[in-house]
């Protein structure tokens, strides 16, 4: 990856906006630009477009929504943004934050209305640190259908995607006006293309062993459950060109990851009364805080795993979520008539389960108060028939990135802007915070879509005369 010298350059082809990666910040950046009147052409390295969007759960936070409004569910931007900046124990960058909740309504209504986004809200069960149903997903509540659906709708609007194109390189001046991108091809040929604007969408660097051990040595050796390609291309053209880079240490980890199957969890299962032991059948975090922070907690645990514990009551609302429906049907699930059961699917103690699951019970019945500060009382004890998984924890994707004003336009040290680069998505920074514990559930997406949406409009702007 380098940024090369434009001078002398001629592109036999330039089209007015290019956007690099076809996930959900790609297509969603496309889809504005497209409709404000921009000629758009994407470019993806992979033959189908899949990466972290596709992996993911593929709910979008969002408040105020026309389908929240349907649904009789009050929620206000004011209210997302305190959520996120709780989660993030207020160090991300808060005027981001405030932007992104205040469209968040616009963008999932303008997908939905204009797009034919089939989403609904879940309201069902409430993440880590919703304080109202924010979410919005799709039918099967999966990534791989949401991306399915964005992609349908760049196909109706007619833009083109070229896929198995590998931008290797951008061609800049001396001010960092972006002039054009080279790429390769399959067979090995490299090409040039020109730009008027460019959209770095090419998420972050969670495939990168070599960043990931020098910004985030502690997840580094993990699983990843992220997508291959994501090798920090935004973060080298970013540093190359002078560009501010932040909370770089920032990541999402998951702290539900069945093991050896790598299938998470529906996480309501925790939210509702389910828990977490390891090997020797002792609880040893409040699994509610949130799935990124519990990730960390997991792989320091005997061994690197856990069993998560639930019953059928909570098993029916995990089941909204597709992925859990996997887990379920590759036989990460395993169910349960007594504790017995669960400790020799385990092979821990069966008398120091017992009491596991007793003193949760009593927590359950404010008997006793939970050691790491969980909260049980809004759900009954558990019941017979158990279900158990074995987990891992795992590293989804990484937070840390390009700092982008509100309409994704990318920044230098000194807050001025790139004259035409914008970024979005995981190659932007998120809105974690430094560390995994500020990770609100759905922020991914919450700034894929919406950075992806305010960048697209953007750039058409710079690009289309007479605006």
């Amino acid at each position: 990856m380098a940024v090369l010298s434009a001078e002398g350059v001629a592109f036999e082809v330039t089209v007015p906006v290019v956007i690099i990666g076809a996930g959900a910040c790609g297509c969603v950046a496309a889809l504005a630009a497209h409709e404000r009147g921009a000629e758009v052409l994407v470019l993806e390295r992979d033959p189908v477009p899949r990466g972290s969007t596709a992996l993911s759960g593929g709910q979008i936070p969002a408040a105020g929504t026309h389908i929240q409004q349907k649904a009789g569910i009050p929620d206000t931007a004011e209210i997302l943004e305190a959520d996120l900046l709780h989660k993030a124990k207020d160090q991300c960058d808060h005027e981001i934050a405030h932007h992104i909740a205040k469209e968040s309504a616009r963008t999932i209504d303008w997908l939905a209305e204009n797009h034919g986004l089939p989403l609904s809200c879940i309201d069902s069960f409430l993440y880590a640190g919703h304080s109202q149903p924010h979410m919005h997903a799709t039918p099967t509540r999966s990534g791989a259908e949401l991306l399915d659906e964005i992609l349908g709708a760049v196909a109706r609007a007619g833009i083109d995607i070229l896929t198995s194109a590998h931008v290797t390189d951008l061609y800049a001046d001396a001010q960092g006006l972006i002039h054009g991108i080279g790429y390769t091809r399959p067979d090995g040929s490299r090409e040039t293309l020109g730009c008027g604007a460019l959209i770095l969408a090419c998420n972050g660097y969670g495939g990168n062993k070599a960043l990931l051990r020098k910004y985030m040595p502690e997840i580094a050796e993990a699983h990843y459950h992220g997508h291959v390609g994501n090798q920090g291309d935004a973060i080298i053209w970013g540093e190359a060109l002078g560009a501010s880079l932040k909370d770089l240490t920032a990541f999402q980890g998951h702290g539900s990851l069945c093991t050896p199957h790598m299938i998470h969890l529906g996480w309501a299962a925790f939210g509702d009364g389910g828990f977490q032991v390891n090997a020797l059948g002792l609880r040893f975090s409040n699994e509610t805080e949130g799935y990124s922070e519990q990730a960390l907690k997991i792989l320091r645990q005997p061994g690197g795993v856990a069993w998560a514990i639930w019953d059928r009551r909570c098993d029916t609302v995990a089941e909204e979520i597709e992925n859990h429906r996997q887990a379920r049907a590759a036989g990460a699930i395993k169910d349960c008539a007594t504790v017995a059961e669960i400790a020799a699917y385990i092979g821990c103690d069966v008398a120091t389960l017992q009491q596991t699951m007793d003193d949760v019970a009593a927590i359950t019945r404010g008997e006793k108060a939970c050691p790491f500060g969980r909260q049980f009382a809004d759900f009954p004890p558990l019941a017979p028939t158990y279900c158990c998984a074995k987990l891992t924890g795992a590293l989804f994707h990484t937070q840390g990135g390009l700092e982008v004003d509100t309409t994704g336009r990318v920044l230098r040290p000194d807050r001025s802007r790139f004259p035409n680069l914008f970024a979005g998505g995981g190659a932007a920074r998120g809105l974690s915070g430094p560390s995994d514990w500020g990770y609100l559930s759905g922020s991914g997406l919450l700034m894929a879509t919406n950075l992806g949406r305010l960048a697209g409009e953007a750039a058409a702007d710079l690009v289309t005369p007479g605006r």
